[in-house]
């Protein structure tokens, strides 16, 4: 006999706990969370149980900012106890390109309401006496960091949520899952069917094994993390008030007191990834054997920094394990292509992220979004590319360098490449340098004189590879470039009913058969959720083109949103077809050489599109690009692409033509203001927010719609502008830096970068609608410093496109 609930969540570690318990704050209390052994015995109870908020991601930083709000509030409860130590921690910072980092992060905490301070070396001696400061050039103080018990925590939300009416059934295993006709689901287990409109996966370590029995791959691996605690010492329990958690990212350890002993956990180089040939079906509440050489260099390391702890001796070791994702973030969100399927797993920072994670959770299933953007941690970032020894690959790389500085171009090599264009080995042979995006290799720059031989890495205006980025970006203002842009996310909706299909969840005017447009499509609140851009091939025939990321993304969009009479269809085209960008005041010269077609503005205007004939067959030509430049997208089929490439390359040689990457296109970008998914556009912005007017057709009806009807009428809290430095400086504004006002904090920057058109630093970002116009002086915090910009009028180069249009 079946019996039926509204949610089902699979795990009962922190996380799943954690969504069960903010389902019932939210008064879903129609729900039930099956655990297969008994409550946290899966990673939870061995963690260490630090709950930090220091993180160099906005939308982390906010997870484990209510994370740590939530345990204070559960501490308070007297009748419950939990240990939870609000301590504060100190990181410690060996050179300046780290102190830049902890400004930046001491900025946006403060710009999320956590008072986090930069400390100099004799300040750090007052607040950890027993630290050897001798080597440092200062540190980050977070007074909100401490460690709380991960058991009790998990128990506290437990009996919370069970007070509140929703229910946990400990040693019942799920061994099936089946999705009927109507999207709602049947979940087996090893006692019972459950019926249910929707499954939560919150099964830590086991949230693949879950996905397996769906027939899906969840890229997953486990780690094996180990920490230490010490025997007592004299000098810590001499202590009034315990000690600060101590941090040392640069030699990859942190220190804790425990009562009075310390615990010593460090993320080594020789990390080890475990149950490579699967995991054991019971190992609740087990760990391994103590590994200890593989951590002596952070203990030696440990004892020179704190000398208090030289000379203890070993009281234990916690040696178990730890799931971790290819970019070592938790999965949140739907499953691609499963209408009422989430995920919450896979958290190698559980503790400090689960009630966060837990209410973002809640949100997005009974309201179908978070509060917050958290696209950095949704399951659909990663797609198929990300097979189980790529998962292994970036894993072990990200723990290996889990308190490394988050630089700007890292290009990290690990698992790479895995999707490729036909032209990767041609362009790798003239110089390329690439990077990983959305799985695609794609140019970063050319370097075919060898030029560059300083790889260092910053957080200031000094990379190597800046004077051939320079001439690359010359070609595309002055000449001629060509790019090889693979893994655009392509789509085609068709069918009789696919202009009215696209014409509600689009805001913006659809265009007009052989016309494209750029587009949005938003939540039902208003705020942006798709950026394509969308070619009308034919009356019903559509062709959407966005961001190599969001392909599962835009998928779940399209599909979730499809009506089922058959009248539209969806196509995936992603990996059938290339592009090559050519861009310059050369490229109508150039193309005319490869095609008959006829390239002039009467026959082939701006924002249109055709399908040109060359030597090497038919191709999609758009006349759009990304650089703000006489120019065209060439979409073309796979087995076209090299041919293509070369007949491009020999009709530009007598302009000079130049290959170019994609910092050359993030540079000429920032000079027409062209925003970013994802960086510059995300759900907690309104096409009215971004000011992108422009593209809203209040004249129709659309998802969305009332909610901007309403921001017109109220007014919009933000606006987006473009600044330029009045003063150069040595640095570029940082995504999220604060935009201020005096002492007004009035805004965020999102986007940062040197124009090699402008010759000038330039910032996108939102501020309050009182500081757009141009010209209005304002300050940004770049690294720990206030520096004067000035708000200009958008577009900064070329305002009336007459480049685009020439």
């Amino acid at each position: 006999m079946s019996e039926r609930v509204k949610i089902v969540i699979i795990g009962g570690g922190i996380a799943g706990v954690s969504a069960l318990y903010h389902l019932a704050e939210m008064g879903c209390t129609d729900v039930l969370l099956l655990e297969r052994d008994e409550l946290t015995e899966g990673s939870t109870w061995h963690a260490a149980g630090n709950v930090p908020t220091y993180s160099g991601s906005w939308s982390i930083m906010k997870v484990q900012k209510y994370t740590a709000e939530l345990y204070t509030k559960l501490a308070k409860d007297p009748d419950f106890p939990i240990n939870y130590h609000v301590t504060g921690s100190v990181r410690l910072a060996h050179s300046e390109e780290r102190m830049a980092e902890f400004k930046h992060v001491t900025s946006m905490a403060r710009a999320n309401g956590m008072q986090y301070d930069v400390l100099t070396p004799a300040e750090l001696q007052k607040v950890y006496p027993f630290v050897e400061t001798h080597d440092l050039v200062g540190a980050l103080w977070d007074p909100l960091d401490g460690d709380i018990d991960p058991s009790q925590v998990t128990q506290a939300l437990a009996r919370a949520a069970r007070a509140k009416g929703a229910n946990i059934r400990r040693h019942e295993r799920v061994t099936g899952l089946q999705q009927k006709p109507n999207h709602e689901w049947i979940v087996t287990t090893d006692k019972t069917t459950i019926e249910c409109e929707m499954v939560l996966n919150a099964a830590g370590y086991r949230a693949g094994e879950v996905m397996a029995l769906l027939g899906r791959h969840l890229p997953i691996m486990t780690m094996a993390h180990q920490y230490l605690v010490t025997e007592e010492i004299p000098e810590l329990a001499a202590l009034a008030n315990p000690l600060p958690l101590l941090r040392d990212p640069d030699t990859s350890y942190y220190l804790r007191q425990e009562r009075h002993s310390y615990i010593l956990g460090p993320y080594e180089w020789q990390s080890t990834a475990m149950w490579l040939d699967g995991i054991p079906d019971n190992f609740a509440g087990k760990l391994w054997p103590a590994e200890l050489e593989r951590l002596e260099p952070q203990i030696l390391d440990a004892g020179e920094r704190v000398p208090l702890i030289a000379e203890a001796g070993i009281a234990r070791v916690v040696n178990g394990p730890i799931p971790y994702a290819p970019d070592g973030n938790p999965y949140m969100g739907p499953e691609r292509g499963l209408r009422n399927f989430f995920h919450c797993n896979t958290f190698s920072f559980g503790i400090a992220q689960g009630g966060g994670a837990g209410k973002a959770i809640a949100e997005w299933m009974l309201n179908g979004r978070p509060e917050f953007d958290i696209w950095g941690i949704d399951r659909r970032r990663f797609k198929e590319y990300a097979t189980t020894q790529y998962t292994i690959d970036r894993a072990l790389e990200v723990y290996q360098n889990e308190y490394a500085m988050g630089f700007p171009f890292e290009e990290r090599p690990a698992g790479r490449p895995s999707y490729m264009s036909p032209l990767y080995d041609k362009l790798k042979a003239k110089g390329a340098a690439f990077g990983a995006r959305g799985g695609w290799e794609r140019p970063t720059y050319f370097d075919p004189k060898g030029e560059v031989t300083d790889h260092t890495l910053s957080f200031f205006r000094k990379n190597g590879w800046r004077k051939v980025v320079a001439e690359e970006c010359h070609a595309a203002r002055n000449t001629v470039a060509l790019l090889d842009l693979p893994g655009f996310t392509k789509i085609e909706v068709s069918g009789p009913g696919a202009f009215a299909f696209l014409d509600n969840i689009i805001c913006t005017k659809l265009p007009k058969v052989g016309r494209l447009s750029l587009s949005y499509a938003l939540l039902p609140d208003g705020k942006l959720l798709s950026e394509l851009t969308i070619a009308r091939l034919a009356d019903d025939k559509f062709y959407l083109v966005g961001a190599a990321s969001s392909e599962w993304h835009d998928l779940d969009v399209l599909e979730m949103a499809m009506p089922q009479d058959g009248s539209v269809t969806i196509k995936n085209v992603t990996k059938d077809y290339g592009s090559l960008i050519l861009v310059g005041p050369k490229a109508r010269e150039v193309l005319s050489k490869v095609t008959t077609t006829s390239l002039e503005n009467a026959d082939f205007p701006w924002l249109s599109h055709k399908i040109i004939e060359t030597s090497v067959g038919t191709v999609l030509a758009l006349r759009v690009n990304y650089v703000g430049e006489l120019g065209w997208e060439l979409h073309a089929a796979n087995d076209q692409m090299i041919s293509l490439y070369d007949q491009i390359w020999s009709a530009g040689e007598q302009h000079g033509i130049r290959d170019m990457g994609i910092y050359a296109v993030d540079s000429l970008r920032l000079d027409k203001c062209y925003r970013g998914w994802k960086g510059d556009l995300e759900i907690g912005f309104s096409p009215f927010d971004a000011s992108l007017d422009r593209f809203v057709d209040m004249n129709k009806e659309f998802v969305g719609k009332a909610a901007l009807v309403e921001e017109k009428k109220n007014g919009s809290p933000y606006r987006f502008v473009p600044m330029t430095l009045d003063v150069d400086g040595d640095a570029d504004v940082p995504f999220c830096a604060g935009i201020f006002k005096g002492d007004k904090r009035i805004g965020i920057a999102t986007s940062g970068g040197w124009s090699f058109t402008l010759n000038k630093s330039v910032a996108l970002g939102y501020v309050f609608p009182e500081f757009e116009p141009a010209g209005t002086k304002l300050e940004v915090e770049i690294f720990g410093k206030r520096v004067a910009v000035t708000v200009g009028a958008e577009p900064l180069f070329d305002p009336k496109n007459d480049r685009l249009r020439s």
